[in-house]
């Protein structure tokens, strides 16, 4: 048997999405691209940051997505703000409409990545975090933080 080349190569990552979102589900999405776009995406032309994800019709589209014009696409270069189909099962975009209808629940673009040469996003279900949790969330990390340097610093000395 083969074995099977799962390298991927990273192209953009949303940053905020873990900060602002609690991410429950993930899902693994290919994306419908013209030739100046891969090529632009080759190049590390992407943001994530304001993008999200709607489901209209059975259909999936990434909303917000800005990929950068390709510096040699002359005249056949894209739109850098279009809308983008993503492909998912059938199941799977019934479960994302299901989940996306839901009150407070968003569906989220956290990476976008190259897989065997081919463009895939990964899309979270999130929940819009409140101001206090992010608070609470900075706190515990601190406070990891701090035993373990205490835990470190009685290691030395030991």
């Amino acid at each position: 048997m083969a074995k099977e080349n799962t390298a991927q190569k990273l192209i953009a990552s949303n940053k905020t999405a873990r900060r602002d979102y609690e991410i429950t589900d993930i899902y693994e999405a290919g994306m419908v691209l013209t030739g100046t776009e891969v090529k632009a995406l080759r190049a590390g032309k992407a943001n994530l940051k304001d993008s999200y994800a709607l489901v209209n019709d059975d259909e999936v589209f990434l909303r917000e997505l800005h990929i950068g014009h390709y510096d040699h696409g002359n005249r056949y270069n894209h739109d850098p703000l279009r809308p983008r189909k993503l492909l998912l099962h059938k199941r799977e975009i019934s479960k994302l409409y299901g989940k996306s209808r839901e009150k407070g629940l968003s569906l989220i673009p956290l990476k976008l990545y190259f897989k065997n040469g081919k463009v895939k996003v990964e899309i979270g279900i999130g929940k819009g975090k409140k101001l206090y949790d992010r608070r609470h969330d900075i706190k515990t990390r601190e406070e990891r933080r701090d035993i373990a340097r205490d835990f470190k610093s009685k290691l030395i000395k030991v």
